[in-house]
């Protein structure tokens, strides 16, 4: 191979124009017998010290260096060193040329990030070769860049849909409970809030032994509103009764809780692995948020840290919403009353960790509770019956 055919076959980079190369040497001499070497294929720039070769470099990074070693100031050690540092520079490949020919030279500059090393007086085809090496195997580098840039971006895209369908998803399920039990008005978005607050209070507790994500947290809260998805398959006379129900109509309606963890069951199943991830959570929940913590819950008696965590969190979000919110059997309990409701119960029927959270957080409760009123439910009812 001539010295034209080393040269011209990548003179060119990915996606049309030449390849740029920095040649850096403190002697003037050696800049121009690169140039004249390098300029018929490439556009060639000239920094005469290690300053200037990392001021240009930063301002518009070429495709490769060419870097002498034996500078004042600046070696070309430590020059390569700050590139390498640099997040903007460090992809671009460095060639040292230098006339340092002992091993240990070559391995301080193939330890400073170095791609290659020449020795000189040099060989005007072996220059061209390793540069041409060098920038095809960068082009090969970028390519596989853009290329996983490309399949993460889409990635994400796919997630993102994903995420967007488990949404509408849980919100078809809630909507068919909310349909039937036209008491529970924000309920749901309330209850799921509390879940939310009080996991991300529990988990930056350090005596707590609770450690979860801000995923899992999300995945938590947003699955916090299947709690009662089982009243669908409770009849009409009992899970619309106006007043109280009957201890016989109270067993039906306890039913409620394993019906929801056996649809969400059946749901999960027909959507495979990811499907029993994507529930994990909402069947946990439907099946053990009437459980308590002293065993006298159901439908299952757990007792202590052996009912779910998602399950304990919803246990007291559940109650403390039912205990402030006005029913046609009762009245509203004040957010004060409620709260030492709730204590009152601490170590009986709620996790103690939980009921502390609950008192933490009160004021942040309260204002959840505020932001999703049922005051503007029967408004809006109001004004559709006008």
């Amino acid at each position: 191979m001539n010295m034209s055919d080393a040269s011209g076959v990548l003179g060119t980079r990915e996606g049309g124009g030449r390849a740029t190369i920095l040649v850096v040497d403190d002697t003037p001499a050696n800049l121009m017998l690169l140039s004249s070497l390098l300029a018929p294929s490439y556009r060639v720039q000239l920094a005469p010290s290690g300053a200037k070769a990392l001021e240009l470099a930063r301002r518009q990074s070429p495709d490769l260096i060419v870097l002498d070693i034996m500078m004042p100031d600046l070696d070309g050690y430590e020059v390569c060193r700050r590139l390498k540092a640099d997040a903007s520079t460090r992809h671009i490949p460095v060639l040292f040329l230098s006339a340092l020919n002992q091993a240990e030279d070559e391995t301080r500059g193939f330890q400073c990030g170095a791609a290659d090393f020449i020795h000189k007086p040099f060989n005007p085809t072996t220059v061209l070769a390793r540069v041409a090496t060098q920038l095809q195997a960068k082009s090969w580098r970028d390519a596989l860049n853009q290329h996983n840039h490309r399949l993460q971006t889409e990635l994400q895209a796919r997630l993102a849909e994903v995420d967007q369908l488990r949404d509408a998803t849980l919100h078809v399920m809630v909507s068919f409970a909310e349909f039937r039990d036209e008491e529970t008005g924000h309920h749901v978005r309330r209850t799921q809030e509390y879940v939310r607050t009080l996991a991300h209070w529990l988990t930056q507790q350090p005596g707590s032994g609770v450690r979860l994500s801000d995923s899992d947290i999300d995945h938590m809260a947003k699955s916090a509103p299947l709690h009662d998805i089982g009243k669908v398959a409770i009849p009409d006379n009992i899970l619309l009764k106006p007043g109280r129900l009957t201890p016989e109509e109270m067993v039906v309606m306890r039913t409620h809780s394993m019906k929801g963890w056996e649809m969400l069951r059946r749901a999960a199943e027909r959507m495979g692995h990811q499907g029993s991830l994507f529930l994990h959570y909402g069947m946990e929940i439907a099946r053990h948020h009437h459980e308590r913590w002293d065993g006298a819950g159901y439908p299952d008696a757990l007792a202590g840290n052996a009912i779910p965590l998602s399950a304990r969190l919803m246990a007291v979000a559940d109650v403390y919403d039912a205990l402030i919110s006005r029913r046609p059997y009762k009245e509203a309990m004040s957010h004060e009353a409620a709260r030492a409701y709730i204590e009152a119960h601490s170590g009986t029927h709620f996790d103690p960790q939980i009921v502390a959270g609950l008192v933490a957080m009160h004021d942040e409760l309260q204002r959840i509770a505020r932001e999703w009123s049922d005051d503007d439910v029967a408004a809006s009812a109001e004004q559709g019956a006008a």
